[in-house]
């Protein structure tokens, strides 16, 4: 049997797959350390809105709950299986699963074209489509989604809701999300691993998310792609409504062979990705550290009105830093207006420069910066500001996030919202200053400054993309 023949009936099935009302998990078990046991205590402890149904024909129960001897046996509102079983067994279940109304099977387990099994992970697909099944996997950690805290995986668990989701062939990367969101409470709609990609690939986690109303943004780590020309037009289609910010994996010789053999995947010419992903309106990170941060900003910025980005930076060393990054993300820093750069001069010391970036100079106070940055959010033809911040005994960190903040809001009363960001260089001091700013959904990044410029950059290239 093929996959459904349209676009909106393979939805509702992922549909069913990512948002299900009950959950089976094959292979469970009472024993602590076995995948099993801590994919249904992940389940049961994040407090999953759906039903959770254990199966092992060895136990009457696991983590307190009923344990089914089969799948024939789970009651009826069983969407998924997350399946933790030896590879050999695990075709054979989809017969059951199929006759069960089932959409899909969540195949934690590895064995398949990654160590060889090729034939193996070909049989577990046949008999996928004969009944009508979908497979996300196989050799996964599984998967989440925060809306009905639901943590299918061995990994830790993760119930911290946003509107990021992030999908990755990996469980490494996986665990680098985890750790990145929860440390930058960023939050996220889902996590989901691709593995093998043995059937669920790249292309349907974008129709899924791209038709999500708990996304915002799709971040994508990939190493390889089964169709590439199906994953572009997908691509296309969703980078027009929402943005897609995609790490691709294997860009050297030797990274492309570790895919190989991490997850049988043909990682590809690089600059044939390249182009492809510029076509396609995707935005590409070239680091785990800017797909996470460009993913964050993107949730949090407005789009600009216009091409005119306006640094404010009190060190010109950082404005210099900050200009040099604009030119390498594309991004335009116009001269000031006259009357704009007169209202800045009578701010700013005589040996201060109100060039662009503006520097402010490092011996200035809180009320300086007031002044300077209400001009800039006021003014209709500056369209994003970046601010690079030097800490000082005369603006201290937290005083100057709480001033920014309360001007953003100003500004915001008034009907003025612009995308606005900030790189703080400093002491630590400037962490507490990076988390209140971002609590307050101004995007801030300590110590390399140029971040700041990634993320507003990719707050372009989707603004851009969509007008194209």
């Amino acid at each position: 049997m093929p996959l459904p023949a349209t676009r909106e009936e393979r939805i509702a099935q992922l549909r069913r797959i990512f948002m299900p009302r009950g959950v089976a998990v094959v292979g469970a078990s009472p024993t602590p350390g076995k995948l099993g046991n801590l994919i249904v205590n992940n389940l049961k402890n994040a407090g999953f809105t759906g039903n959770i149904y254990p199966v092992n024909p060895n136990f009457p129960e696991v983590a307190g709950l009923t344990c089914y001897p089969s799948l024939e046996a789970v009651p009826g509102d069983t969407d998924v299986a997350v399946v933790a079983i030896p590879a050999p067994a695990i075709a054979g279940l989809a017969p059951a699963a199929g006759k069960k109304g089932i959409a899909g099977l969540v195949v934690i387990s590895s064995g398949f074209a990654e160590v060889g099994q090729r034939a193996l992970q070909d049989e577990l697909v046949k008999a996928a489509r004969a009944n009508n099944l979908r497979i996300l996997g196989p050799n996964i950690y599984g998967y989440f989604y925060t809306p009905l805290k639901l943590c299918a995986t061995f990994a830790m668990p993760y119930t911290e809701p946003g509107g990021v989701a992030l999908v990755s062939q990996s469980g490494g990367v996986a665990n680098a999300i985890l750790g990145y969101s929860r440390s930058r409470r960023m939050g996220v709609s889902a996590i989901v691993g691709l593995g093998n990609k043995a059937d669920i690939d790249d292309s349907d986690a974008l129709e899924f998310f791209g038709q999500d109303p708990n996304t915002q943004v799709i971040a994508l780590h990939i190493e390889g792609l089964k169709d590439g020309r199906a994953f572009m037009e997908t691509a296309k289609r969703i980078s027009k409504v929402k943005p897609v910010v995609v790490l691709k994996g294997g860009r050297s010789s030797a990274g492309a062979k570790a895919a190989s053999s991490h997850t049988a995947s043909l990682a590809g010419e690089d600059r044939v990705y390249d182009a492809a992903f510029r076509q396609s309106g995707l935005i590409r990170a070239r680091t785990l550290e800017d797909l996470l941060d460009w993913s964050r900003a993107l949730q949090l910025l407005p789009d600009p009105a216009g091409e005119n980005v306006l640094i404010v930076c009190g060190a010109g060393g950082l404005g210099v830093l900050m200009a040099d990054a604009c030119a390498d993300h594309g991004l335009r820093l116009p001269p000031l207006p006259p009357d704009l750069q007169q209202a800045m001069k009578a701010c700013i010391p005589p040996f201060g420069s109100v060039n662009n970036p503006i520097d402010v100079t490092g011996g200035e106070g809180a009320e300086t910066y007031r002044k300077v940055i209400s001009l800039a959010l006021n003014d209709s033809r500056v369209h994003a500001l970046v601010f690079g911040y030097w800490h000082t005994p005369l603006a201290p960190p937290l005083a100057f996030a709480k001033m920014l903040i309360d001007l953003v809001k100003e500004a915001k009363g008034k009907g003025i919202v612009k995308p606005v960001v900030v790189g703080l260089a400093g002491d630590v001091e400037v962490e507490d200053a990076v988390r209140l700013l971002e609590a307050n959904g101004i995007p801030a990044y300590a110590y390399a400054v140029e971040q700041a410029i990634g993320a507003l950059a990719a707050r372009y290239r989707f603004w851009r993309g969509r007008r194209e």
